[in-house]
């Protein structure tokens, strides 16, 4: 993982959850974390690797991700294994 990747885990494991981290930043991280990314109908993506799986919903229009979304990406990463 490169250090920007680093960087938003890091983000999406502090306390308070914060708000405002880019989608397009979450969705490099989570490719460099080998999972895999799929657009469902809407504004749905499903997130997979292995017999994990979960489905999100992007931010949309804009691109900075709640904290709810925030908190459910970080749970996903800790059930397959990925800490900052």
């Amino acid at each position: 993982m490169r250090a920007k990747h680093q960087r938003t885990l890091e983000s999406l494991f502090k306390k308070p959850t914060p708000a405002g981290i880019r989608w397009p930043d979450i969705v490099s991280m989570l490719k460099a974390a080998n999972v895999e990314v799929s657009q469902r109908s809407g504004s749905r993506v499903l997130l997979k690797k292995g017999a994990e799986r979960i489905v999100i919903h992007r931010p949309h229009p804009e691109t900075e991700t709640g904290r709810a979304t925030v908190c459910d990406v970080a749970a996903f990463l800790e059930a397959i294994g990925v800490k900052p």
